[in-house]
């Protein structure tokens, strides 16, 4: 057994072992930091098949920026592990439900396609799987690329339009009130008469 091989089934190993604690944690903060080694050790495995520009994604994104994210919100909420339990006995037949569906699949595409592959592509040292990504996302799937930013636009105008709350101390800024408002309306010119400071008188005997 390679060494490369050896550090795949380990990776994977470890990966199962996360993704397994994210969803049986008793703690919200665990469950997040578990998603956090989840990610690193998916981001490890995509380098060993020299997928370097998708692991740097997968680790500056999910994990520098988003698990982060979420990481310091569910510290600052505070949520409480039993409120989390509540209601978990009506959704659990329906969450297995699902699972095993996505299990099923999964084995079924894996198991059609573990004889089909082949000997790994030669490719040139120059070679860029940057490039040939770019090119690939932005000609053939061009169209499939719009649809998914679009579709995160709408999720992230959902997000905000749904935790949005009224407060009685918002301003709201009207631009059409900010045009056609006058210096006059802003800047009140006070007169002051100038001060002008005497010289200090010396004291009695200083000259002497």
């Amino acid at each position: 057994m390679s060494f490369d091989l050896a550090l795949f089934y380990l990776l994977a190993l470890v990966l199962v072992v996360a993704a397994f604690r994210v969803i049986t944690a008793t703690k919200p903060v665990t469950g997040v930091l578990h998603l956090i080694l989840a990610f690193f050790t998916a981001s490890m495995m995509w380098m060993l098949i020299q997928a370097e520009f998708l692991a740097l994604i997968l680790m500056i994104v999910y994990v520098g920026a988003v698990l982060v994210l979420f990481l310091f919100v569910v510290m600052m909420l505070d949520m409480k592990a039993e409120g989390l339990k509540q209601g978990m006995k009506v959704y659990l037949p329906l969450g297995l439900t699902i699972g095993g569906i996505m299990i099923v699949e999964m084995a079924v595409v894996l198991v059609r396609a573990w004889g089909d592959v082949g000997a790994p592509v030669a490719v040139a040292e120059d070679y860029d799987n940057t490039l040939a990504l770019g090119a690939v996302m932005y000609t053939d799937f061009a169209y499939a690329v719009q649809v998914g930013g679009l579709v995160l636009l709408v999720g992230m105008i959902a997000a905000i339009a749904l935790t949005l709350r009224k407060r009685p101390d918002y301003k709201r800024t009207v631009p059409s009130q900010q045009v056609r408002v006058r210096p006059a309306d802003r800047v009140r010119l006070v007169p002051m008469k100038a001060q002008v400071e005497t010289p200090a008188t010396p004291a009695e005997g200083a000259e002497k």
